[in-house]
């Protein structure tokens, strides 16, 4: 049995004060010997943290003894560890950054009707409903339910712009979205709603709540969900194992994370340990020659060596860089 627990949790609720309540919270989490990462703004609390059972147990009973926060959902994973190296509780303007500015919404007066795993589960097989993923490009790429649309997104704060640009596709249907643990979900079904989508529904608690749920057991959904701490990842459907997830460089099955060795690039690229270091842990041949480039620093590679391993991928090495 683990000794470990990661807790995956938010809550929309008014906090006054939050820099001061930020500073507070950081102390009880110290307390308790916890590591993760924790967003605090005036609009509420974002965070996923771990710690012993006994440690998280009495966060838990902590946080529901607060009136603010007496009905939070908090979904659980099992851990053979620390799920962080660190610990950082931090103030956002926003608990997800999705910048509306005065258009901003408050998942408390608008957001999309909340659907349980089990009518969840039905919604993915109708014919007349569009699930849309509403997480980033790579996450989708790790894993999503069969069927959902996948928007060509880099960042949340994207997807406004994207489903302003591909409105007309679904404008007319009923829509249910998705995102990890809900949160994303609670804002995002609500700007749909004040965008003139009629039928906008979400699934409660996210894919980590329909994944542990008894009566669906993650069915339909292919790969592995795509987490933000050490374990990059999870298992999600208890019934089949599925890989869908392809190396950024060949193609074939793989899933397994790395970021671009490019730090101005940086981005989260699906590569085999072969592949990350045929091609230099760069996604692009500008991100290889990068004079920054963190895996030639971290080998220590001549130039001679760099323009070796390009030579091998039918790549040269310019003469300028």
């Amino acid at each position: 049995m683990s000794e470990y627990q990661v807790l995956l949790y938010y809550k929309y609720v008014e906090i006054e004060n939050p820099e001061q309540y930020r500073s507070e919270h950081m102390q009880l989490c110290k307390d308790l010997n916890l590591k993760g990462r924790i967003l605090v703004s005036d609009e509420g609390l974002n965070g996923t943290v771990s710690g012993t059972i006994e440690e998280t147990e009495k966060y838990m009973e902590t946080m529901h003894a607060d009136e603010r926060f007496s009905d939070m959902m908090f979904k659980i994973d099992p851990s053979e560890g620390h799920a962080f190296k660190k610990l950082h509780v931090r103030y956002r303007p926003e608990i997800v950054s999705l910048q509306l500015g005065e258009e901003d919404i408050d998942p408390n007066r608008l957001t999309g009707t909340y659907l349980e795993p089990e009518e969840f589960r039905k919604a993915l097989e109708d014919e007349n409903t569009i699930v849309l993923d509403a997480r980033n490009d790579y996450e989708y790429d790790l894993g999503h339910f069969r069927g959902a649309i996948r928007p060509d997104i880099r960042n949340f704060r994207e997807l406004p712009d994207w489903i302003k640009e591909n409105k007309e596709k679904f404008m007319d249907k009923r829509v249910v979205t998705y995102c990890t643990g809900g949160v994303r979900c609670e804002k995002f079904s609500g700007w749909l709603l004040k965008e003139g989508f009629e039928d906008v529904a979400q699934l409660h608690g996210g894919i980590h709540n329909y994944g542990t749920n008894p009566n669906t057991q993650g069915e339909l959904w292919d790969g592995k969900m795509y987490v933000f701490d050490e374990r990059i990842s999870v298992d999600i459907n208890r019934k089949e194992k599925t890989v869908i997830a392809r190396d950024w460089f060949d193609g074939t099955p793989c899933e397994r994370y790395v970021n671009c060795g490019n730090p101005f690039c940086n981005r989260q690229i699906i590569a085999s340990e072969e592949n990350e270091h045929k091609y230099l842990r760069g996604c692009t041949h500008d991100c290889r020659i990068s004079p920054e480039n963190r895996y030639v620093v971290e080998h220590h590679l001549s130039r001679e060596e760099v323009a070796e391993r390009l030579a091998l991928i039918g790549e040269k090495f310019p003469e300028t860089v």
